[in-house]
Formats: structure tokens, sequence, C-alpha cells
């Protein structure tokens, strides 16, 4: 297997923590879009962002998963982290990032960061039906599939606690 395919399928080598590969292959997204929020981007460039960071993921899991699991020895992997940086990049479309001149807006992002990582941990770990049902699909699919249905899980949460929370900030009909 070429090096770069075990560069995007360990996330830049994350995969290979000794423990809790999976928490550490989340990392890159949250970070990022913490970043990005904090640099006073739009919540569609950090979505936008975010997709690409799933698509390219997702696309290293489905077209080299076959082969991480023949070169690893085992269904999905623990060094396979792509899974997760796909996920987590679900958990993390179209939340409300507060503007960086907003006063507290560096706690808000910061909730809305750590938030969208615990959310996505849990239920990735928990891996409630259907995604525990997916697990079972051969190759890079079976790796992939239930990482993106708890990234979705994760997502609705987050969106649904974080627009509660921080209700004031949005206009009626926003």
């Amino acid at each position: 297997m070429k090096s770069i395919r075990v560069f995007f399928l360990t996330a830049g080598g994350l995969g290979y923590a000794p423990i809790a590969s999976g928490t550490f292959g989340s990392l890159p997204p949250v970070v990022i879009a913490f970043v990005l929020a904090m640099l006073g981007q739009s919540v569609w460039l950090i979505s936008l962002v975010m997709l690409l960071l799933m698509l390219v993921f997702s696309i290293a899991c489905l077209r080299f998963g076959n082969e991480a699991e023949t070169l690893f020895g085992r269904k999905d992997p623990g060094q396979v982290v792509a899974d997760e940086v796909a996920g987590q990049s679900v958990a993390l479309l179209l939340l409300p990032w507060a503007d960086p001149s907003i006063p507290g807006a560096f706690w808000q992002n910061l909730l809305l960061a750590v938030g969208a990582f615990l959310a996505f941990r849990f239920f990735d770990i928990l891996k409630p039906p259907p995604a525990s049902n997916l697990e079972s699909l051969k190759g890079g699919l079976g790796i992939l599939v239930d990482d993106l249905v708890t990234g979705f899980m994760a997502l609705v949460v987050v969106q649904v606690v974080a627009r509660g929370l921080f209700l004031w900030q949005f206009p009626p009909g926003a």
C-alpha cells in the first residue's frame, strides 16, 4: 500500500496512536472548524470545508478499505481513522458559530466544537442502531457508513442543543 493511502487512512498517522486512535482521528475536523470560526469565517465556508473533509476521507475509506483490512489483518482496523474524520465532519455541519468580534464568541465556539466532538465520540462508541447494523457491511463501506450515521446522530443532537442554548442570537424566522 502506498504511503499516500496510509496517510489518508490513518489521518496523517493519528490512527497509530497507542490508545483511543478513533478519538485522535476525530480531532482534525474539530480543530479546523474551531480555528476557522475564530478567524471569522462564515458558517457556509466552515461547512464547505467540513463537506470536503468528509468527501476526501470517505473516498479514502471506500477506495482503500479492502486494502487496509488486508494490510492491518482485520476488519475495520483501529489504525484506519479516515472514517472518524468523515463522521466527525458531519457532526460539525451548519453549526451556529459565533462571530469572533461578539463578546463570548470564544466560549460559544469552544462549546460547539467540544460538544460536537463529545457527541460524535459518544455515538461512535455506543453505536446505536442503525449504526451498529452497518458495521457488518464489507470492506470500506463497513468501515465508513456507521461513522457517517453516528456523525449525523451527533449533528442532530448538537444542532438542537446549540440552537436552544444560543436562541437569543437568532432573529425570528432565521
